[in-house]
């Protein structure tokens, strides 16, 4: 675990692409793009995430611990070479549902204030 974080709820509250990026990792091994591409579909934006903020993220979740590099590799067929997959560590699993704990616990402590649109 990184210095000075020795616990899940060390790593929250998350920022918004690093959460994005653990949830599109949470079933499957991807490349950067694909990731984009998860998010967008998810969130419904166009961009959503440009590809700096996405590898900035990335770099930073690999140092963390959160994601590693994977071995996966699809048909070469349909692969380019260069791609580089990631996937969520044991850590970053804890990491993601402890913060979506957090975030349904802050939810429901405004949902009486009748807010919903």
């Amino acid at each position: 675990m990184p210095k000075g974080k020795n616990a899940p709820t060390d790593f929250t509250p998350l920022s918004e692409p690093v959460l994005q990026a653990l949830i599109s990792l949470s079933t499957n091994d991807l490349h950067g793009y694909a990731i984009l591409r998860d998010i967008s579909d998810r969130v419904g934006t166009e961009p959503g995430l440009s590809t700096s903020t996405l590898y900035g993220a990335i770099k930073r979740m690999i140092r963390d611990g959160l994601i590693e590099e994977s071995d996966f590799r699809p048909d070469r067929s349909l692969d380019d070479e260069r791609r580089r997959y990631y996937r969520i560590t044991k850590l970053g699993q804890k990491v993601l549902r402890c913060e979506a704990a957090r975030i349904q616990k802050l939810a429901e402590s405004v949902g009486h204030l009748g807010l919903g649109g």
